[in-house]
């Protein structure tokens, strides 16, 4: 490999010579060799060139950056939003705690680019750009990571993870419809219990996550605030009056999103509270599903020495010895997506927890976490409700002969003849092994038109509705 000598404020280093990175950022990567997998997230380097396209602009317009320049950093980062550049952004997550070398990696692609593009066009001839002076002005690695952060989280959310959950829900609702006639038994502490119908079972999936979008909805006004124009601390030092307004303006515009100045900079540097609130509605979001799949994982168990009470699509051989099996692999994906998720929450809020003084030092690593929580519920909801939930039927057959083979119908027994005769009648049945039916009868407790008219499995799913028509 050829290389060229890059220099920063501690002397020389060798950099790949088609690297488009400088000094700043080979010496990170040689002094941070952690990981083989833990980049930094593509989205946190699609915001930043969203900021220095802003901060090119705003600069401009406050007089501080010549028109040339501004055209020229504008350029380099289209082509980084355009994935052109993608290759010269190789640092991993595990380095400085405020972002630092990623803010600087951006700014050297963005000044090496454009010295690329303009050492052989007479257009530019003697334009230099200066990675700090130049593309970083009037910024701080402090308020960039930070705004980049809020800026790839509230895109995540809203663009990806949100149009995932509202099909999914929507998909439960129809579900739940579809389903609403289907009358089953229901289950308390893993044991019988009254009916209930499977579009009610289902109607509760659909409101959990109704609810887990509603948090999650909650959290979006404070992730759309930007810290920019607080630089290192807050204060603002070295960018000028009205440059907050001017950026936050400028990225709006960007990206149509609709963002807002920080109420308080200082807390939005120091602490990211916004991600810890946020992070717990996708918690919310992980538990309600991983509650939700396990339900189904318990139904679907058979075909014939399980539960089985719902078919799924068979979408793969579920075994390598045992032909013809099929497995809830989309439940499972599904589960340990969850699991993920809740364990990245813990991840968050200890590293919100590092904000000593005025700056969070766990910047990159909760950002990551965050955006992979965000990321593999968009996608392991977009699969499950596309190649599990859709094909999912009920098993009629078996659904019946569960209900008809439940001892809790005989729970509207217990306004007529009290609880402790139904009870007996319970245990008469399961231990004679006959039908409730049978057991009222034979023990004198009813006669079989009575058992007929008050025990009823439709009836009591809807007990009210019931009464007032028997009325």
């Amino acid at each position: 490999m050829k290389y060229r000598v890059e220099k920063d404020t501690l002397g020389e280093i060798n950099v790949p010579e088609k690297k488009l990175w400088g000094a700043h950022t080979q010496r990170s990567l040689q002094n941070f060799r952690i990981g083989t997998e833990a980049s930094m997230p593509k989205e946190i380097i699609e915001s930043f060139a969203i900021i220095k396209k802003a901060a090119a602009r705003s600069n401009h317009k406050f007089g501080i950056l010549s028109t040339n320049k501004k055209q020229l950093i504008e350029q380099a980062c289209d082509e980084i939003l355009a994935g052109k550049l993608k290759d010269h952004f190789p640092l991993v997550i595990w380095q400085t705690g405020s972002g630092t070398h990623t803010n600087m990696n951006c700014n050297e692609v963005i000044a090496n680019r454009v010295k690329q593009l303009t050492e052989n066009d007479f257009q530019w001839k003697n334009i230099e750009l200066h990675p700090i002076d130049d593309v970083n002005k009037s910024q701080s690695s402090n308020d960039t990571f930070s705004a980049a952060m809020h800026i790839a989280a509230y895109k995540k959310l809203t663009g990806s993870l949100l149009p995932a959950l509202k099909e999914l829900h929507d998909t439960f609702n129809r579900k739940s419809e579809e389903f609403n006639s289907v009358v089953k038994i229901g289950r308390t502490h893993f044991m019988d219990a009254v009916p209930i119908t499977l579009g009610q079972e289902f109607s509760a999936y659909s409101t959990q996550i109704e609810k887990g979008i509603n948090a999650l909805k909650k959290t979006l006004p404070d992730l759309q605030e930007l810290p920019l124009g607080g630089t290192a601390v807050g204060t603002g030092l070295n960018s000028p009056v009205g440059f907050d307004d001017e950026i936050v303006d400028k990225i709006s515009e960007e990206t149509g999103l609709p963002f807002t100045k920080a109420k308080n900079k200082f807390a939005l540097i120091a602490g990211h509270d916004a991600f810890v609130q946020s992070h717990s509605a996708l918690k919310q979001l992980a538990v309600s599903l991983l509650k939700i799949v396990n339900d189904l994982r318990v139904m679907v168990s058979g075909p014939r020495a399980g539960i089985s009470e719902l078919k799924i699509p068979a979408n793969e051989a579920g075994s390598s010895i045992m032909p013809g099996k099929v497995n809830p692999t989309q439940i499972e994906a599904l589960s340990m997506v969850c699991t993920q998720v809740i364990g990245n929450d813990t991840t968050i809020s200890v590293a919100n927890s590092y904000g000593h003084f005025q700056l969070n030092v766990f910047k990159p690593v909760l950002i990551a976490n965050f955006l992979e929580s965000a990321t593999l519920l968009a996608d392991a909801c977009n699969s499950f409700n596309t190649n599990c939930l859709f094909g999912i039927a009920p098993d009629t057959e078996k659904i019946k002969s569960h209900v008809n083979n439940s001892l809790m119908l005989v729970t509207p027994l217990t306004p007529h003849i009290g609880y402790d005769k139904a009870a007996l009648i319970a245990k008469y049945a399961h231990t004679k092994k006959c039908s409730l039916k049978e057991a009222a009868v034979q023990l004198e407790l009813v006669t079989e038109e009575q058992f007929d008219k008050w025990v009823k499995p439709g009836e009591m799913t809807s007990p009210n509705v019931a009464a007032k028509k028997n009325k």
